[in-house]
């Protein structure tokens, strides 16, 4: 029997900061447990590129994230998701999905503008909720 894999997103107006290392972090945790998950990140206004400071605070952690391009996603998308994650920012109606999809707002600040040190922390607290939910999902 084949199951479909898991779907998460991870959802901000930009694309350009948090959704981008959930996603980052989240790749590495599906990798390193074996799991099937597809990993969604998009945002309801994107940006042209990530934040400079993003991938600098990634490249510290050993992850590259210079080649990614925010994306859009629209509330049809996150429907077909299993877990959604908003960075306390979307635009979505994430209300109108709430009864199909596990939606979760993590209430991070923005990196945009951020100092190197800020967007640290921010960094790391978005790895300890990634993992924490890979731990529920798992």
């Amino acid at each position: 029997m084949t199951t479909d894999p898991i779907r998460l997103a991870f959802v901000c107006v930009r694309n350009a900061g948090r959704s981008q290392m959930s996603a980052a972090f989240a790749e590495r945790e599906r990798d390193r447990r074996g799991l099937d998950v597809e990993i969604l990140s998009g945002g309801t206004d994107p940006a042209g590129h990530v934040h400079d400071v993003v991938v600098d605070a990634m490249s510290e952690v050993g992850i590259d994230i210079a080649d990614r391009t925010p994306r859009e996603i629209g509330t049809a998308e996150l429907r077909t998701c299993d877990y959604a994650a908003t960075m306390g920012c979307s635009t979505l109606d994430v209300d109108a999905v709430r009864d199909e999809v596990d939606v979760r707002d993590w209430a991070l600040d923005d990196p945009g503008g951020a100092d190197l040190d800020r967007v640290r922390e921010i960094r790391d607290e978005v790895d300890r909720r990634v993992i924490a939910l890979f731990d529920e999902i798992e």
